[in-house]
Formats: structure tokens, sequence, C-alpha cells
């Protein structure tokens, strides 16, 4: 699997490629097969993400735990009795191993591994130290192990070392390995009555997955349940890749601390949405503190929140924040049809509960039709004319405890704008509301369309509630109106998401291009390059500069002028220079030959001052008419680069208005990073100034993107700001750059202090 320690890409590692002479390098290895060069993006990182055959692992036909025990008080009987009885309900030969017991449980037990009477599928390890064993399992050709040993990575750096000490053992075993720092949560009793999609669940912490294998006391079916712990191995990725794949999964839920190798995750929820199977997170790391408990717990990066987020949205895994959520989206979206329309219908017996819920519902997001003159007055036959039917609906009460409501119900359900319907009843009131719900399950019975009912008792013990409504498979049930909000804005998304989409890394560049060499000529490892030298990466790239020319002496300025044409901007370049403004080195709307020999000499003064060495004087086309954007390039630590767009200009540092994506993405990510600015109608034009040439923009950021991606980690660091997005139809133009060129192996960096 992609990302795991089987010979495959790791962070450090990702840039198994040519650097030196633009050649490609073999591809490496991924999971026990040699990558094809079709598989391979620009940077030499795969494009497709292999899936692990875990069926031996979930459903073994034999099992042994070495250091079983029953003697009653120690850890190890309480979990060898629970194995034996997992291994009971999946048919597996189970096979204590213990090098001074005869028997366990009643059970033949044997010394070591290697006296085992057949090979193994899965080794259960209750030893404090899983690496000794490792060999044994080798010889043994032993398939899969779990090590629920702790005090590894969580534990800092010493225990980092010694989990990559156990990682190097399992693959040179060739044995998967899921642990250390993992529990027993794989081998709970799943009940087998229940029918319908299923919820298959990912956990770094056990803890927090109880919730979601409580949903089986619900009538939720769960199928599988992977505790990844420290993920030495096996990790998110691969179980994520696997359940995507199995017939019966109508969604993933997953706890996640922290991602092994951000790559490998996103190419295992590529594999999910081309298989329409939704994945819903709950992703730690939010804030300092959960990052900083996450990597206590299992030793594991949390990643840059906002990358992160982006990364998620960017192949469709719907992200919450609770537990709650969690449990009801996946729920709803292993269940639920496809909708047949995206609007949503609020049907109340209280004009109160129906307007309170519609606002909420508006501001999650929700499209909220009202409903034709003719469906109104259809409505009013059973309801009084005096109550609102255009939606939010009110029956007033009274029609829900006859014939009426049935009717009422499924003419809401018969409009072709309403996709969902929503039925908040905010306390029991029977009989009315057994009738209600009734009837509601009826249709919903009868109907395509997704049918919600929040059930607001405190209680939760009515019949109403505990035998119809959670008797139903069809009702999709809550007990809050914010969280069915938020799983009907998760279902609605999902489906508009899955049904459009074309995996970017279907159209990766797989070849260099052209601009690659000349690119590769201009960096300078360690260093940040000057704005002039900077302005020649971009144009390597095709991406639009202005007229500009680097002089050495005031004489060359003013010839420069005069072909550049006035008025003109100077600056002063240099490799060392930072925050130029804030120095004094830049001059606008110079128009006159005095003016530029002027601007020379006290250029250049200053840099003597300052001590800053320069390259020389830029003499540059002065544009003024247009929006100033930021478009830039960063390393994250999971992901490796990521591309930034935002209002630039000092805007860029006052407002913070950007959003990221992680390459490679397509033109329509690109136009989407555009809608999630809330700067956006900036670019559309306001106070009578003309819309800004959004193709313009968009070019810039895809031609950006491809240099992230072939200069790949080499380039530490890119921003473009301002970008001048001139009126629609007259291009950008990139007035200023900054380049930081990562250092070679052993070398120090030479970037400026920033904060000088």
């Amino acid at each position: 699997m992609l990302g795991s320690t089987h010979g495959t890409l790791t962070t450090d590692s990702r840039r198994a490629r040519v650097i030196a002479c633009g050649e490609q390098r073999p591809g490496p290895a991924v999971h026990g097969r040699t990558a094809d060069e079709g598989d391979l993006d620009v940077s030499g990182r795969p494009l497709y993400a292999d899936v692990p055959d875990l069926d031996r692992f979930f459903r073994p036909e034999s099992v042994a735990v070495v250091g079983a025990s029953d003697t009653e008080g120690r850890p190890n009987t309480g979990i060898t009795r629970q194995l034996t009885g997992w291994a009971e309900r999946v048919g597996a030969r189970l096979y204590p191993v213990h090098p001074t017991r005869d028997s366990v449980f009643g059970i033949d037990c044997f010394p070591s591994v290697a006296d085992l009477p057949e090979q193994i599928d899965l080794a259960v390890l209750l030893v404090a130290d899983p690496l000794p064993v490792v060999e044994e399992l080798a010889a043994a050709k032993v398939r899969f192990a779990v090590a629920f040993a702790s005090g590894f990575a969580e534990t800092g750096e010493e225990g980092a070392a010694a989990q990559d000490r156990l990682a190097t053992a399992v693959r040179r075993a060739g044995v998967r390995l899921l642990g250390p720092n993992t529990n027993l949560n794989a081998f709970e009793r799943f009940r087998d009555d229940l029918d319908g999609p299923a919820i298959a669940l990912i956990t770094q912490s056990g803890h927090q997955g109880r919730p979601v294998f409580a949903l089986q006391e619900l009538g939720v079916r769960l199928s599988h349940w992977a505790p990844t712990g420290n993920e030495a191995d096996l990790e998110t990725a691969d179980f994520l890749s696997y359940f995507a794949e199995q017939p019966e999964v109508g969604a993933i839920a997953a706890y996640v601390e922290g991602l092994k190798d951000g790559r490998s995750f996103l190419l295992a929820a590529d594999r999910a949405a081309r298989r329409k199977v939704p994945v819903v997170a709950v992703k730690v790391g939010r804030t300092e503190t959960g990052a900083r408990t996450a990597a206590s717990h299992t030793g594991k990066l949390t990643g840059a929140d906002t990358v992160v987020d982006a990364a998620m949205r960017q192949y469709g895994v719907i992200r919450v924040d609770g537990l709650d959520e969690l449990q009801d989206t996946a729920t709803l979206l292993a269940r639920a049809r496809p909708p047949l329309a995206d609007g949503v219908v609020v049907y109340s017996i209280s004009g109160g509960t129906g307007a309170h819920v519609a606002d909420l519902a508006t501001t999650a997001g929700l499209r909220l039709p009202v409903l034709s003159e003719a469906r109104q007055a259809e409505l009013h036959q059973w309801i009084p004319a005096y109550l609102s039917v255009a939606n939010p609906i009110d029956n007033g009460g009274h029609p829900v405890g006859d014939w009426r409501g049935r009717k009422i119900i499924d003419a809401i359900l018969a409009d072709p704008a309403v996709g969902v319907l929503v039925c908040p009843v905010t306390g029991p009131f029977p009989p009315l509301s057994d009738r209600l719900v009734r009837d509601l399950v009826d249709a919903a019975e009868e109907t395509d369309k997704l049918v919600c009912v929040v059930w607001g008792s405190p209680a939760g013990t009515e019949p109403a509630y505990r035998d119809v409504l959670l008797g139903s498979s069809r009702v999709a049930t809550f007990r809050t109106v914010g969280n069915c909000l938020t799983a009907v804005r998760a279902y609605l998304q999902h489906h508009r998401f899955v049904d459009t989409y074309r995996s970017p890394f279907d159209e990766a560049p797989r070849s260099l291009s052209p601009s690659f060499r000349k690119a590769r000529e201009l960096m300078r490892p360690g260093q940040q390059l000057s704005e002039h030298a900077a302005k020649q990466l971009l144009r390597s790239y095709g991406i639009r500069v202005p007229r500009e020319q680097l002089v050495t002496s005031a004489a060359a300025a003013v010839r420069a002028a005069g072909q550049v044409g006035y008025p003109v901007v100077m600056k002063a370049s240099g490799a060392r220079i930072a925050h130029k403004t804030e120095l004094g080195l830049v001059k606008i709307g110079l128009t006159s030959a005095a003016q530029v020999r002027d601007a020379y000499r006290e250029l250049t003064d200053i840099a003597r001052y300052e001590g800053v060495e320069l390259d020389g004087v830029l003499v540059c086309q002065m544009v003024e008419q247009g929006v100033e954007m930021v478009v830039g390039v960063t390393q994250d630590d999971l992901f490796g680069p990521t591309v930034t767009v935002g209002l630039g200009g000092v805007l860029v540092e006052v407002l913070r208005d950007t959003a990221v994506r992680v390459p490679p993405f397509g033109e329509d990510q690109a136009r989407d990073m555009l809608s999630e600015l809330r700067g956006r109608a900036l670019l559309d034009g306001v106070r009578g100034r003309p819309p800004a040439d959004l193709d313009a923009l968009v070019e810039v950021v895809l031609r950006v993107q491809r240099m992230a991606l072939e200069l790949g980690d080499e380039l530490a660091e890119l921003d473009i700001n301002p970008l001048m997005v001139l009126p629609q139809g007259q291009g950008a133009v990139a007035l200023d750059a900054l380049a930081v060129c990562r250092p070679s192996a052993g070398q120090p960096s030479h970037r400026p202090d920033q904060s000088s």
C-alpha cells in the first residue's frame, strides 16, 4: 500500500526521480511490485493506490496468539479470551503460543511460532517487545500481525527510533503489521442480524470509535473496525482503499489524529471517490492544543490544518467536528439513496419550529425552494388557508391526527423540486406524534426521496422513537436539528461531488515540460533568488512579468526607462533582500530621466547603508489597473508542495483571504479556489470597475502548479505578490516575486531573515 513502509514512497523520499539532468529514474517499488512509468507523475510519485488484500486479516483461517495466557488477573488472559471467542465466530483455527505452557483455555499450546502445525494468516503479539518475534513470523511466512505494545513513537524520539526499527523489520519480513499501540477493536463482536449497506470504521484511538460501533444498537450495520494505532506499517490509507472496494460498505467513518503520509491518504480518498463511497472523518488538529495532544498519543503529524482541510475537500472527504456528527452523517450517507433533487422542505406542526429550522437550514447552505402555487393550493386542501405552505410548511397540528397527514406528506414528496423532507418533532405529543411518525415511515417506504425526522425528546424512550423510527431503514432519524442539517448538507454535497468527479491523478503530468530544464538552471540551492531571477523563473513557465531591465549604472537606468516606457518603477534587486518597501528600496511613478537618475543613486545608497548586496536595479514597466492577487507555493510536511491563491498586496497580511490546493488539480479546482475567497466579488468588478481576467488568473495558478510539481521540494517557497490581474481579456502580470530554493543535503539556508 502506498505510503506504508513496504518499499514505497515516504515523505522524505517522495522525489525518487532525477533532478540533476532532468531524465526519469526507474519507478519506485509499490508494495511488492515496481510502479510502471505511467503510474508516476513528473516528481516520481505514484498516481494510483494499490489496494492491499486484507481479507485474511479480517477473516483469517488460522490465528496464532503469541504470549497467550489463561492466568486470571493478567491482561493477556482477557485478550486471549476475547480472541478465542472471536476466532470461533469467524471460523478460524486458534493456536496459543507460549514457551512454558502446555495449554491455554484447554487448547494445546506451542512453544514458538516455528512449531505451529500450519502457515498462519494472523499473529497477535501479546509481548512487550514485538521486534524479536518478527523474524520468527518471517520464517513461518505469517501474512499479518498485530502488535498491542505501547512505548513507541507516541513517547518521543527514543520511542520513534524503536518504531522505525520495528517498521524496518516488518518490511524485510514481508509481514503486514497493525500497530503498535493498538487494541482489540478489530476483533469485536459485530452483529450479523442487520441488513443494508454497512459502515466501515477506522480509528487511531479505539475509544473514539465506540460511539460509531454502538450504532449497531440502533439497527445500523457495521462491517469492519480498523484501530490503526501508531501505523508503523498498515495505515489509515490502506484501510480506506480496502474498504472502498468492499461491496457491503456504504460509507467509511474515520477518526484521524494524524496522517502517516499525505500522498497515500489522497490516493486512497481518490479511490473512494472513484467508487462513489462516502468518507466521513473527524480530523484532530484544528488547534495547536489538539495537534500537540494527538502527537503525544500516536506520534503522528497532524499537518497544517488549512492544508488538511483543503485536501480533504479536494477529494470529497467530508470533515466533521464531533463524534455525534460522525455517527449521524456516516449513517445517512451509508443508507440513503442518491438524491433526485437538491431542494429541502421543512415540514412541522408548529410555525415557530418551522421558521427556526428553516433559518438554520438556510444558514447551513441548504436550498429551500418555494413550492409552486399549484402545490400550495393542493396542500391547502388539508391545511388551513391562513397557514404558510410555501416552505417551510406549517400544518397547524390537527391534520397529522387523521387521514390528512399522509396526504400532506405524499404531496410534498411528489413535488419535483423537493429531494429531502425534514420533519422536526420537538417533543412527543401522543397520539398525534405517533400517527405523524407512522405516516412518515410509511411514506418513506414508497418514495426514493430522503425523509429525515428530528426526534427532539430528551428521554428517547418513547415507542414512536424506539420502535417506529429506529425500526425503519428508510427514515433517517436524528436527535438534534444541527446534526440533521449537517448530515443532509454532506449528503447533497457528496452526490454532487461524485457525480462530476474527475480524478486529478488521471490528468496529472507524467513527463517533464520543456520549461523544466531552463527553470532548474535558475535554481540556487539554499538561496533566495533575487526578484530579477525569480521573475525569470516565472517567465520560464510562461507567466507574464512586466517589461523590465536590470541595470548597474544611473546612465543605463535612464536608457532602460526610455525603452521600457514612462512611467516606471525602480527596485533594488538582490538575493538577500527582504521587504524592499519597508527599507525604502522601491520607487514608483518615475516620469523623467532626472527622477530615474536620482532614484538609482538613492536606491544604491540605501543598499550600502543597510549592508545589502545588489545584483543591480530593476527598471520596470508600471502596471496600475487591475486586482492585486497573490499566488504562491509552500512545502507542507504531509502533502509536499501546495498552491495558494488569494487577495494580494497588503491585503494578504491583513485579511488572510486565501484558498489552498494540493497538486495535482485541474482547472475546475483552480476556479473553485477563487470561489472560496471572501473577496471574490473584487474579481467580478465592483463600484464600476471592470471584471478581472479570471481565465488569465486561473492559467497562472495552473502554471504555478506545474512548476511546483516539476521542481518538487527543490522549490521551498514561491510568492508572487502582487499578481496584477488586468481587466477581462488583458491577462495577468506578476509585478513582484520571491523564490526560495531548498538547500542541498548538509547545506545551510541563505534565506534572509524575514523579520529584518
